[in-house]
Formats: C-alpha cells, structure tokens, sequence
C-alpha cells in the first residue's frame, strides 16, 4: 500500500459532469494530487486546470506514473475502466461506483489478485487519511488526524463514527469504506493486517452491518493473528430479522463460518466479536469509550 501527500492520482468518470467535478474539486482542495482525468472522448479539456485525456496511457505519457486511480464510471463501465488503469500499471483503485455487476467483479478481483492491485469499493467512499490524502467521497470535516484506523462497509456509518470519534478527541489514522455491494475488492481481512502493522495505528474500529459473513471472518482472523486492540460495532441489532436490506451481502458464504446457526444476522457477528475477546459496542456513541478502554488496557 502506497498512500501518501505525494501519491498521485487520476479519476477516471464517464463523462465531465457536476457531479464528478465536485468530486474532483473536493479532493483537490483537500491537498490530494489529482494529476489527471480520464473521460473518453472528452480529451484536449480541462477541469479547473487539470488536463483531461480520453486513456489512462494518454495521461501517464504526459504526467508520468501514476500510484492511484478513482473511479467514477457507469457500472457497467467500471470493469473496463479498472482493467485499463492496470493495464497502464496502477496498483491501487478506488472504485466509487455502486451497483457493478458481480460477474464483472468476479472477473476484476482475480485479475487484481493475479497483478497484486489494492482494490477498494465497489459502492464505497473510498479512503481518508485525515489532513493528509482523500481519495474518493469523504465529508471531510468528520475527520480530524490521530491514531485510530476506522473500517467499514457503509458509507455512511463511517461518517458518523468518525463523528463520534473527533467528538471525543481521538482522530483517525486512516478511515476505509472498503463498500457494501454483493462483492467487493478488498476485505476487512486485508485492512486489519495493514492496519496492524500500520505504525500510525494504535487501535482498529470496524463497523459492520446485518448480511454476509465478512464480520464473522474478521473476528476469527482477529483472535488469531491481529495484535492491535480492535473495538467493533455492528449496525442494524433492532433491523427486523426477516427483512434483507440493501447492504446484506447474502449470497456470500464462508468455510469459517459453514458451521454457525444463523451467520449473518447481528447477534451471529456480536458473538463471534465477543467470542474473539473483541469489545463490542451497543451504539455509535459508545465506540469512544470502548477505544479509550482498549487503548489503556493496552499500556498496561
């Protein structure tokens, strides 16, 4: 993983609209180095000042390697925007977009492993390192720097415990949405080994949600090779059980967890977290009492 002040960035969008403009504009101002965008048959343009090329080639050819690549594309656009971006080298992508079709993903996470490319998202806002580096959608103003790594599959949950979190005084290493549709790039398995060994990181969040098995593995990997104090909190305990909502990632199945009676539902995660001795939080305003907790457990 290479994310820093220094790294640059394209974004690749399918075509120079408002709302990609204010993305663009909302990293830029934030310090990041977007160097370029990608926008088939928009090339020769400029979005306020910074150059846009109709190929990724085309615009590594003008401003060099590029490190990251944001991508804003149609859904049924994003496999071939990323394939290209790798194609031209870049190693790290932030897919912003929701609703990629699985298929297409499937396709995307085996030619990321087989090229050993980051991938973040689906249906994400991406990555914020705090005063630092935006890559993707963050409301930057929830942040504020410090030392708790945040991981989420919501968007939205991660504002508002990064919220929390400023509230109490404790800022945030990096904050991760790693995104919340059917099948994403990277795991919470892969964020907690970075986030470990992370020397910035002195303590791990991860906010889950009903659907899937991705808590019920992050807490079996966290017993038995995180090292960091970890605290969870897992939305939707008073969801109705019958109902699937939107980010329930149901279709995923898990040899960890083949066994388990229930896996998915909220009372499966918490008692996976609290079999792997993990503090669990009832509700977002808790989280900052439960890090303060695990951080003076820590220095004991």
């Amino acid at each position: 993983m290479n994310l820093t002040p220094d790294s640059k960035v394209i974004v690749q969008g399918t075509t120079i609209s408002p709302s990609l403009t204010q993305a663009v504009m909302q990293m830029k101002t934030y310090g990041t180095q977007i160097v370029a965008c990608v926008s088939p048959g928009q090339g020769g343009q400029e979005l306020n000042e910074i150059p846009v090329f109709d190929l990724v080639e085309q615009a590594i050819a003008s401003v060099g390697d590029i490190d990251i690549s944001v991508i804003f594309v149609h859904p049924y656009h994003v496999l071939d925007a990323a394939l290209e971006a790798m194609a031209a080298g870049i190693r790290q992508l932030i897919i912003v977009t929701e609703g990629m079709p699985p298929l297409d993903m499937v396709h995307l996470v085996r030619k990321a492993e087989a090229t050993e490319t980051l991938v973040v998202g689906p249906n994400c806002s991406g990555i914020i390192i705090p005063d630092q580096l935006l890559l993707g959608t963050h409301p930057s103003e929830f942040y504020k720097p410090g030392n708790v790594g945040l991981l989420s599959r919501s968007s939205t949950l991660t504002y508002e415990v990064a919220a929390e979190l400023t509230q109490a005084g404790l800022g945030q290493s990096v904050a991760v949405s790693i995104g919340s549709d059917f099948i994403v790039g990277s795991s919470f398995l892969q964020w907690l080994e970075i986030l470990d060994e992370d020397e910035n990181t002195e303590v791990i969040v991860l906010v889950g949600e009903m659907g899937g098995t991705s808590e019920e593995e992050a807490a079996s990997y966290i017993a038995e090779a995180i090292d960091k104090p970890v605290v969870a909190y897992i939305a939707g305990l008073h969801a109705p059980a019958t109902k699937l909502l939107g980010h329930a990632s149901l279709l995923m199945t898990s040899k960890v967890v083949s066994n388990m009676v229930d896996a998915g539902t909220v009372e499966s995660k918490i008692a996976a977290f609290k079999t792997a001795e993990v503090l669990v939080a009832e509700r977002p305003s808790e989280i900052p009492i439960l890090v303060k907790k695990a951080i003076k457990r820590r220095k004991k």
